[in-house]
């Protein structure tokens, strides 16, 4: 049987950190377990960050919106916020960073999304009404990717 849930919060690092220890803390309620909800965690915090950091940057902030539908063995997540679209409303590629570089030249950034991929099964994204609209599906007692 699934359970669902749903929280909204201002686009703001302090309100995201605490919007996401709310949905993270709710999962393991409901029974996610803890290895999974950590990495659900950290999926979620790359996510919600870009949103606070790109999606409403150079407008009004507004608001993150996330749904969540735990199944017998998957989890699905939905992120939505009012901001900016992605580039070319498409999803970046998550390619892993360069660190063969010396030290003083990796990146500061530039993870998030590489993280997100594998940590998720699958993932949409889609732009309507406005809305950007983020799906991140992550599969319960199996390793990350879907793999177990």
């Amino acid at each position: 049987m699934a359970e669902s849930f749903a929280c909204s919060f201002h686009a703001t690092e302090l309100d995201a950190r605490s919007g996401i220890g709310t949905v993270v803390e709710k999962l393991r309620v409901m029974g996610v377990p803890p290895t999974r909800a950590d990495e659900v965690q950290i999926a979620l915090a790359e996510a919600v960050n870009n949103v606070v950091e790109h999606a409403y940057s150079g407008t009004e902030t507004g608001d993150v919106r996330i749904g969540c539908n735990l199944e017998t063995d998957r989890l699905w997540i939905c992120i939505s916020d009012a901001g900016v679209a992605l580039p070319d409303e498409k999803l970046p590629p998550g390619m892993p960073a360069d660190v063969s570089v010396p030290q003083d030249s990796l990146p500061e950034g530039g993870f998030g999304w590489f993280l997100i991929r594998e940590l998720t099964s699958d993932i949409h994204y889609q732009r309507s009404d406005g809305n950007n609209l983020l799906s991140l599906c992550f599969e319960i007692n199996a390793a990350p990717g879907g793999q177990g």
